[in-house]
């Protein structure tokens, strides 16, 4: 029997291939408004990060996530989608 293919995806902070379900997703819309996406499945462009604090400050730091979406991002909308993170990681623990 055929084994099924797991879709990877690039880490943006830290630049790794990893499974999809161990990235997070966050998207951009087409107003400019970026936020979470813990689904995989909102409308709009997406880029994946690890669920790692550190590799969201990378992409900070590489303003990765602006260049990936393709669109300005502002400090606070940064800011927001950060803490959204950690609540989201301390949820999942």
């Amino acid at each position: 029997m055929k084994s099924r293919k797991v879709p990877m995806r690039r880490c943006v902070g830290c630049m790794e291939s990893k499974p999809k379900k161990e990235l997070i997703r966050i998207v951009g819309d087409k107003e400019g408004h970026i936020s979470l996406d813990t689904t995989g499945k909102a409308n709009g462009r997406g880029v994946y990060l690890c669920p790692d604090p550190a590799c969201f400050e990378k992409a900070r730091k590489k303003n990765a996530i602006s260049r990936s979406l393709g669109m300005r991002v502002s400090q606070e909308d940064l800011d927001r989608v950060f803490t959204e993170l950690v609540h989201y990681e301390e949820k999942d623990t």
